[in-house]
Formats: C-alpha cells, sequence, structure tokens
C-alpha cells in the first residue's frame, strides 16, 4: 500500500503525518511553529524518519496558515507572503519541502485543504457549494464550489471581512491590518485582548459568547448571502465553546430577518451552519491535496 504525507501547518503548531485521507494516521507528530528554518527541518526530519521506518511517501499535501501564493505561474507559488508572522514572511514551504523530501508537492491553505475534506469526507458531502470556517488563533475560510476549492485573484479571506460593529461594542479590533475585521473582532487573541481572559478560560455563561455569537453570524450571514452555500461548517477551537454555535444559528436567524428562502425554520439553520464531521479537517485535506499531487483520483 502506497501511503501520503500531510502537513497541516497552522500559526501556533504544525501537524505532520503519514497515511491516507479518511484513514487513521500511520504516524504523525506535533511540531510547535518556531522560525522557519528550525520548523521545516523537523517537518523533514520527521519524513525521513518515517522512511527509514519502511514509511515513504509518495507525494506530500501541505495546508498552511497564509496569506499564501497559490498562482501556479508565479515563481513564488508555495511561499507565505504577507503574514501578520513576520518571520515567515517570503518562506517558500513548498519548494523547501518538496527539494528536500524529493516528491510531488500540492499546496493550498489550511482552511481550504479542510473544506476539501469536509466537502469528500465529512459534514459537507453532498452539499455543494460548502464553506469551512475556522476560529481560533485567527479566522479563516475556504469554499468547494462545483467540487473544487474556489481559487481566483489568490485564496479567499474570509477573516478580513470587515464588519458592522455592535452598537455596546467599543473594542478597536485586533488585527494589525485592519482592525475591526472579522478576525480583529472575533478571534481568540480578540477575545483575550478584549476580556483580558483567554477564551478557554471564561465560562459558557459569560457575556462574551453573546458578542462572539454576534460577529461569527453577521460572518456567517455575509457567506450566505455572497456565495449561497449549501453548508456552512463552523470550526476551529473558539467553536467548540458548549452553546457556541446554537447560539450563532439563532443570531444569524434574527440578522437574516427572513430574507432568504432557506433557512428560515430553526432545523433548518440547524442544517446549514454544522459542526465539523473529521477530527483534524486540515490534515485529511493535506492527505487529498498529496493524492492529487500524485495525480491520483480522489473526486
Amino acid at each position: 500500500m502506497e501511503f501520503y504525507g500531510a502537513v497541516e501547518a497552522g500559526g501556533t503548531k504544525i501537524v505532520a503525518a503519514v497515511g491516507r485521507a479518511g484513514e487513521e494516521p500511520r504516524a504523525l507528530e506535533r511540531i510547535p511553529t518556531t522560525d522557519p528554518g528550525e520548523t521545516l527541518d523537523r517537518i523533514i526530519g520527521f519524513f525521513r524518519a518515517r522512511a527509514s521506518e519502511g514509511l515513504p511517501i509518495r507525494a506530500l499535501g501541505v495546508g498552511c496558515f497564509g496569506p499564501v501564493d497559490l498562482d501556479p505561474a508565479s515563481p513564488r507559488w508555495g511561499f507565505i507572503t504577507s503574514t501578520p508572522k513576520l518571520k515567515w514572511q517570503g518562506t517558500d514551504v513548498a519548494g523547501t519541502l518538496g527539494r528536500a523530501l524529493g516528491v510531488p508537492v500540492g499546496f493550498d491553505t489550511d482552511v481550504n485543504a479542510a473544506a476539501l475534506a469536509e466537502y469528500r469526507l465529512g459534514a459537507a458531502i453532498g452539499r455543494d457549494p460548502a464553506v469551512y470556517l475556522t476560529v481560533g488563533t485567527g479566522i479563516g475560510g475556504g469554499a468547494v464550489v462545483d467540487g473544487r476549492i474556489l481559487h481566483g485573484a489568490s485564496h479567499p479571506e474570509m477573516g478580513h471581512m470587515l464588519m458592522a460593529r455592535r452598537e455596546d461594542d467599543g473594542f478597536p479590533g485586533f488585527c494589525p491590518f485592519h482592525g475591526s475585521c472579522w478576525e480583529g473582532l472575533a478571534s481568540g487573541p480578540a477575545i483575550e485582548a478584549r476580556w483580558g481572559r483567554r477564551g478557554e478560560d471564561l465560562p459558557p455563561d459569560h457575556p462574551a459568547w453573546d458578542l462572539e455569537a454576534w460577529y461569527l453570524a453577521q460572518g456567517v450571514l455575509n457567506l450566505l448571502m455572497a456565495l449561497s452555500p449549501r453548508a456552512v461548517i463552523l470550526g476551529g477551537g473558539i467553536s467548540q465553546v458548549p452553546g457556541l454555535i446554537d447560539r450563532v444559528r439563532s443570531t444569524a436567524a434574527s440578522l437574516c430577518a427572513a430574507y432568504l428562502d432557506r433557512p428560515q425554520t430553526p432545523e433548518e439553520w440547524s442544517d446549514m451552519i454544522r459542526a465539523p464531521g473529521l477530527k483534524i479537517p486540515g490534515l485529511d485535506g493535506a492527505f487529498l491535496l498529496a493524492e492529487e499531487a500524485a495525480g491520483v483520483s480522489v473526486s
């Protein structure tokens, strides 16, 4: 049996694995995201060690934090570009890993990879278009349209949509680029900066979560209006707060004011805004990217 490599590269940690999409990985390691040289060396070392143990990979898939260059005609394809993680700006992720390991590389954003995995293997099967959102260290989103990841002039930067501020919220926003964009108002660091405590330290009945639900619902509703998806998957650490997804559903319904034909009823809103169906969707998505890079049909 052939195996593939997968890398889910987040802003705080990297998950590297050997296996196949939709299966339990044969090997997995979590690596802190430090400086580029050290981090990429550890990823390369992981796959070389697994190859020496009888688990060589045919191809590698990378779902990476961004922004990244996804233009196949660009000399900077596979590079991280204008990330707030200053040390990583201009880092050639795909090229460095591909040259070191001697395998083809499939490369996309971490949220695009997760969107593809949820569409093909998880909570969005049969739901086209579909959107996957992650709410944690930042806010990111990917979309699958007609069975393929949505690309354009760049890749979607859903977390940097500009938001209408709730009237009682005086927080200036956390984003270094846009201040009060979606990520600047509702990401994990924004919650900590606004309330002086990390989100995981706030009880489920804290007023932070009503405000969080309001901003998340507003962003989800914007995506419903713009892309008309049949499913919006709400992932990431913040979305796991007990009751938060239900609050997002009810708040989105209120903000929508019955403008859309669907969803309308509470049952339809529950069907539209969903929790992830996969344990680590970004990793499964990276395996799918690896299979595509190897020329394997995964449709």
